[in-house]
């Protein structure tokens, strides 16, 4: 099980006295897996000495270690490694001992090839080996000389590793690593191996430490969730964990990303339907939706086996959000094959959608097929797609103007609309929200910061001071939705005194302590749960947008 790290300051490994002063950030780029993998990262260092740079640092780049975790799905990849990477170069120079690491996808596949084009990075470490970035830092301080250490096979077990949780009231756990698929357009398995699965045990233990935490939600990850147990034995074992979450006394809401059609199977239905903190959100890849796109791709269902599995989800849970992703242009696409994709979104009624344009990735099958297309046609289709997705979007979040939803706020505020101050959260089937406060809750002109500036924040009141209408980061709070777009609603209920009613959570209270620790202010009267470090929210899987 990971060990959510403590605020700083932990104390280092043998010979690290000298890092107590550094400080890092970890940028990632790519998808869940990463952000948790970036977590494991933070609390790596932080046990080895190292401190979180404070939000000024981050932004301006001043501190002691950078490490990037990259991704390697998409062509722009490597575009956005060496543009970060170009930005830090000069910074570098001027500031004797930083140090640059790249780790992720894009390292394990490029190895050594970073540093030939980058000769300013240090440390260069793949997926397979995240625990041993300290090392490698500590040993390029040593010799004077970039440190690539790539690793061919899983050496510990990520979830194993120190963790610096990104939210106090949510959080990733780790299922599985890998993928047994052979997807001919996807280079996953080759960068981050064959599936391996956590037992059950693990698992439940990492999530119980979660909800002690002061955690609500939880979202279970990996490549393909619904192919775990097939490594010890047991097809079943995915809806049995979802089953057991149901059990864990304080968690509220239940997560997964992402499943597989092929292996997506009725009793991970029934458990959804009848677990109830698993929330009404599916997200199922569609990739295409020809069936002879989908032979090549060789994703191993049909489009009819697909929306067969739509119907039963919404046949059981009727009020579920499905969210997708596909990929226009594969080679060998033909009209006739877009026309299906049309017709399969039109028909799956997709509350959102990562849309993406083919790009062939080195090391990939479909990266040799003939008839590549064109970049014009790819291009042209793809705005097709946007523009069916889009309205499909607006018509399915125009369903839920009037609908009563509980909204688990997040840190951050949303948008304001003349003196309507609002909030930003996620609903039950993770759609985002956007809720107005109650008129009077804050000052004339008065925001919220992001995050608290000082302990006269009024989310950090005691329990005898708070405003009963002001939630905190955690709370849960009931708003009726007033209007609706394609990406987001918004519950301005409050504004005319309508439905509006917080619900304090564990979570919330957490969510004081660690901000009140923060700000050097002490313990929280009422706080629940061990206090967690700094950071931005993590809620849930995040927002699906279409993506050129």
């Amino acid at each position: 099980m990971s060990t959510t790290m403590p605020p700083p300051h932990a104390t280092g490994t043998p010979g690290r006295a000298e890092a107590d002063a550094r400080t890092y950030v970890v940028r990632t780029l790519g998808c869940q897996m990463n952000v948790h993998d970036s977590e494991h990262m933070a609390g790596m260092l932080e046990q080895a000495g190292y401190t979180r740079a404070s939000a000024a640092d981050d932004a301006a780049s001043r501190a002691d270690v950078v490490v990037i975790n990259t991704c390697a799905v998409r062509e722009n990849a490597a575009t956005r490694l060496y543009g970060n990477l170009g930005q830090l170069a000069s910074l570098k120079a001027e500031r004797p001992g930083m140090q640059i690491a790249v780790g992720g996808c894009l390292a394990q596949k490029d190895r050594g090839d970073i540093v030939s084009r980058a000769p300013w990075v240090d440390v260069v470490f793949g997926t397979h080996n995240l625990d041993a970035l300290p090392v490698l830092l500590e040993r390029a301080r040593h010799n004077e000389a970039a440190q690539v250490e790539i690793a061919e096979s899983l050496q510990v077990f990520p979830s194993t590793l120190p963790t610096r949780r990104e939210s106090v009231y949510a959080g990733w756990v780790s299922i599985s690593v890998g993928c047994n698929n052979t997807c001919t357009f996807c280079i996953v398995p080759h960068l981050r191996g064959k599936e391996r699965d956590r037992r059950p045990g693990e698992v439940l233990a990492e999530v119980q430490a979660l909800v002690d935490a002061g955690a609500v939600e939880v979202t279970l990850l990996g490549q393909n969730v619904n192919s775990y147990g097939v490594e010890f034995g047991d097809r079943g074992a995915f809806a049995k964990l979802l089953r057991a979450c149901g059990r864990i006394d304080g968690l509220e809401r239940v997560r997964f990303t992402s499943p597989h059609p092929a292996a997506f199977t009725d009793d991970v239905i029934d458990a959804m339907a009848e677990t109830s903190n698993v929330m009404p959100q599916l997200h199922m890849p569609l990739q295409s939706g020809s069936d002879k796109v989908l032979r090549a791709m060789r994703r191993s269902y049909r489009s009819e086996k697909f929306l067969g599995i739509l119907d039963r989800v919404r046949g059981a849970i009727p009020d579920a959000a499905i969210t997708t992703d596909i990929i226009v242009g594969f080679p060998g696409e033909t009209e006739e094959d877009f026309a299906e994709t049309l017709r399969v979104v039109e028909a799956s009624r997709f509350s959102s959608a990562f849309m993406f344009q083919y790009s062939p990735r080195p090391g990939t099958p479909a990266a040799t097929m003939d008839d590549q297309l064109p970049k014009e046609v790819v291009q042209e289709r793809f705005e097709r797609l946007l523009a069916l997705q889009e309205r499909i979007s607006a018509e399915e979040s125009a369903t839920q103007v009037g609908r009563t939803l509980e909204v688990l706020v997040a840190e951050g505020s949303g948008k304001k609309d003349g003196a309507s101050h609002r909030l930003s959260g996620r609903a039950r089937d993770n759609r985002l929200v956007h809720l107005a406060l109650p008129s009077g809750v804050l000052p004339d002109g008065a925001t919220l910061a992001d995050r608290p500036a000082g302990l006269d924040d009024p989310r950090l009141a005691g329990a005898a001071h708070l405003d009963p209408r002001l939630p905190r980061p955690g709370d849960m709070v009931t708003v009726e939705v007033t209007r609706a777009a394609p990406h987001h609603l918004i519950a301005d209920s409050a504004v005319d005194g309508g439905t509006y009613a917080v619900r304090r959570t564990r979570s919330g209270d957490a969510w004081v302590q660690r901000e009140k620790t923060r700000l050097g202010g002490g313990e929280d009267e009422h706080s629940h749960g061990a206090p967690a470090p700094d950071g931005p929210v993590v809620l849930g899987m995040p927002t699906l947008r279409a993506r050129a």
